[in-house]
């Protein structure tokens, strides 16, 4: 599951030390007045310790089956703490990230919401909230919740520019950038997406939005997630080097995927690689689960077959096409 994001990646890195933060918190739970830090839990008074040890127990049971993906599991333990005590702001952020990675956007965007109502300003959970809306490809009310993010750490606004992009804001991203420019200088890919904005009329810029695949390389520089290597392959039909490239770097980060194998096999098969291509092209048959696709392996497997003289098999492979698509 994944997010795309670069907010994915944001909250990961911080999660840690968030959850050091709680774990301190719970355990001073019943001998302070007051605990506050950056992703705080607000106190409950009159809690026992044996509803303090359960809770925890179930929370950090929750935390572990979401470490190995058990979604459903980590849910289940969350349930039991919100039983033990109700409205927690850390358990409903955890059944938010829980139902986003089951792409259940509804429930993680209804959670996220009840926990900002406690905590409205709460950097990390704002991120999440733009993750949702992402993942809804809502890029406007991404926008929206970012920029507040922006005026709340002046260091998100270069996320900013990104959603503006999505969004299809290009005045707004052109601004930003010209801002961030004054302010602290612009790396090598916002120097080169204020380059072409300056260069070319804002309403015919389409060609450097970043769904475009100039944009989606750039993107998938700092953000190695499997829905923009996805959208560049797809992009990158007929450009045998980019599928060679980022098929081969694709086996590498999604060995599960089955795309990455079809693309990379393309390409080898268009180098004359055919052994090479074979190999992966028979690789990702494995995960293949959608028919459409499995015509496509099948074919790209017969065109090896062809370039190393194996006729037998070549026919064979192409006869399977053929009984998947009748």
């Amino acid at each position: 599951m994944t997010r795309n994001s670069e907010i994915k990646g944001a909250i990961a890195k911080n999660e840690i030390s968030f959850f050091k933060v709680l774990l301190l918190f719970i355990s001073m739970f019943f001998y302070t007045t007051h605990v506050f830090s950056q992703d705080s839990i607000p106190e409950k008074k009159d809690l026992t310790e044996e509803k303090s040890i359960q809770f925890q127990e179930f929370f950090f049971k929750a935390l572990s089956e979401k470490s190995i993906e058990n979604y459903q599991k980590a849910i289940e333990n969350l349930e039991s703490c919100n039983q033990i005590i109700e409205n927690q702001v850390a358990v409903f952020f955890e059944f938010s990230k829980n139902y986003l990675a089951l792409n259940n956007t509804a429930l993680a965007k209804e959670y996220i919401q009840r926990a900002l109502q406690k905590e409205p300003e709460n950097l990390w959970m704002l991120k999440h909230l733009v993750a949702i809306y992402e993942r809804e490809s809502n890029f406007s009310e991404a926008v929206k919740i970012q920029e507040k993010l922006g005026v709340l750490n002046p260091k998100e606004r270069e996320y900013l520019v990104r959603l503006y992009f999505m969004n299809n804001q290009l005045k707004e991203a052109l601004a930003l950038l010209s801002t961030l420019e004054k302010e602290t200088g612009l790396s090598s890919e916002f120097a080169f997406l204020k380059n072409r904005l300056d260069n070319t009329k804002v309403p015919d810029v389409k060609e450097i939005k970043l769904d475009d695949l100039e944009g989606l390389k750039l993107q998938f520089e700092n953000d190695k997630s499997y829905q923009i290597l996805e959208k560049i392959l797809q992009k990158s039909e007929n450009s045998f080097d980019d599928l060679l490239q980022f098929g081969k770097e694709g086996i590498t980060l999604f060995p599960e995927q089955p795309l990455v194998y079809l693309q990379y096999g393309k390409a080898l098969n268009h180098q004359k690689e055919f052994q090479k291509a074979l190999t992966s092209l028979k690789n990702g048959l494995d995960f293949v689960i959608d028919e459409s696709m499995e015509i496509d392996f099948y074919t790209e497997i017969a065109k090896a077959y062809k370039g190393l003289g194996n006729t037998l098999e070549e026919k064979k492979y192409l006869q399977k096409a053929t009984n998947l698509k009748s």
